[in-house]
């Protein structure tokens, strides 16, 4: 039985990191220059994906926001006439992702998530990040916005479809075991 679950268990985790190569790969192939950029119709850096959806509403619904902030973020770069559209993007975004990292938190505080430390330890990491990021385009200092978008993108992209991923898988197998219940996830 314990070597049932061990095998279960690997090609749930190579099923994880397939899916996460596909999206690396997704990624790496729509990266393209600002002149592509300008012209893509959508003027969208990113599109939500089913593949990046927890099966959590809660959390599925921030991340489709985090998608549209993203790309909102990803317009006012390409504006390029008015700063004061990008900061008031950047703001938004900032602040969204602050909520989210707080709620997202909250549920895995919940759920007794075991690698709760870590990913709280990536969330504080991005939001150092960001705000580094703001602190020195205030300051003037050298930024290239699109190129920051981008990061942003690769990161919270790469972050819902591998690290979010685990907990999502995690909530499934505690569900099928009988250990948590959709009120316990939905709080």
């Amino acid at each position: 039985m314990q070597d049932t679950c061990k095998i279960a268990v690997f090609f749930v985790f190579i099923s994880c990191i397939l899916d996460y190569c596909e999206l690396l790969f997704l990624i790496m192939i729509t990266k393209s220059n600002p002149i592509d950029d300008a012209l893509r119709p959508t003027g969208q850096i990113v599109t939500w994906d089913e593949k990046l959806s927890t099966g959590i509403e809660l959390i599925d619904s921030q991340h489709m926001e985090l998608v549209e902030l993203t790309n909102k973020l990803y317009q006012a770069c390409l504006s390029g006439d008015d700063d004061t559209v990008f900061k008031e993007a950047m703001s938004r975004m900032v602040n969204y992702v602050k909520f989210h990292f707080g709620a997202e938190q909250q549920l895995l505080e919940r759920i007794h998530y075991p690698a709760y430390a870590d990913h709280k330890r990536q969330h504080d990491t991005l939001v150092k990040e960001i705000l580094d990021a703001v602190k020195a385009a205030g300051e003037g200092k050298s930024f290239v916005a699109n190129n920051f978008v981008r990061t942003l993108k690769e990161w919270i992209f790469g972050h819902i479809a591998f690290t979010d991923r685990q907990y999502a898988l995690y909530v499934i197998e505690q569900k099928r075991k009988g250990l948590l219940t959709d009120a316990q996830i939905n709080g």
